[in-house]
């Protein structure tokens, strides 16, 4: 498989500012995503997924950069946290003050779990798309985490309106670190091991 060409990047970021609903291959496995301000695609998302409507999801940037930007308000300790675990396969639970991307918070609109993969080999033309999406794994709820393409639910598969291909990826989920008391008390939980270990998240922070 080569890598994603600059049409299918094209098509996927189209499709997710349009709020439609597209199945992409991230760092960890294969992911959904739809615009994080479409109340349509994230409805959408959950149905296919199964997913209660309660549960969070997060926010995946494809660029450190355009993360930190627009997550202005945080302080500057978990600043330097971001830039230390990201990008990587983690999913970093932030304080959210301003309420940001409710549709991904779940219950906690005052926490947002945030991505942004590392994106190397057929993933790097993804790199390109400058803007926010809303994503999470592309299984069934409580199903296994596809890492190829042909692995993802057939039903899933016929309910999006884009899929792109980026091969065999490594097939465990990203980490998932609470860090939103972090700039107080320099405290962090680990929610969820997965790619990246639990002492190496140790080691960095």
């Amino acid at each position: 498989m080569g890598a994603l060409n600059p049409g299918e990047v094209e098509a996927f970021r189209a499709c997710v500012a349009e709020g439609g609903v597209a199945l992409f291959p991230a760092d960890t496995v294969y992911g959904l995503a739809t615009g994080p301000e479409s109340r349509d695609g994230v409805r959408r998302l959950y149905e296919l997924k199964g997913r209660p409507p309660s549960r969070p999801a997060a926010v995946m940037f494809f660029e450190l950069d355009g993360a930190l930007a627009i997550l202005a308000e945080l302080g500057a300790r978990t600043r330097a946290a971001l830039k230390r675990l990201l990008p990587g396969p983690v999913t970093l639970v932030l304080p959210n003050p301003l309420g940001r991307y409710p549709l991904a918070c779940g219950p906690r609109p005052d926490r947002l779990g945030v991505r942004v993969p590392q994106l190397i080999g057929a993933l790097e033309p993804l790199g390109a798309i400058r803007l926010a999406v809303l994503q999470s794994s592309a299984n069934p709820s409580g199903g296994a985490d596809p890492c190829r393409l042909e692995d993802v639910d057939p039903r899933v598969r016929a309910g999006v309106d884009v899929q792109l291909d980026g091969g065999e990826l490594p097939g465990t989920p990203s980490t998932v670190v609470d860090l939103a008391s972090y700039d107080e008390d320099g405290c962090f939980e680990v929610l969820r091991e997965g790619a990246l270990p639990a002492a190496e998240i140790a080691a960095q922070l």
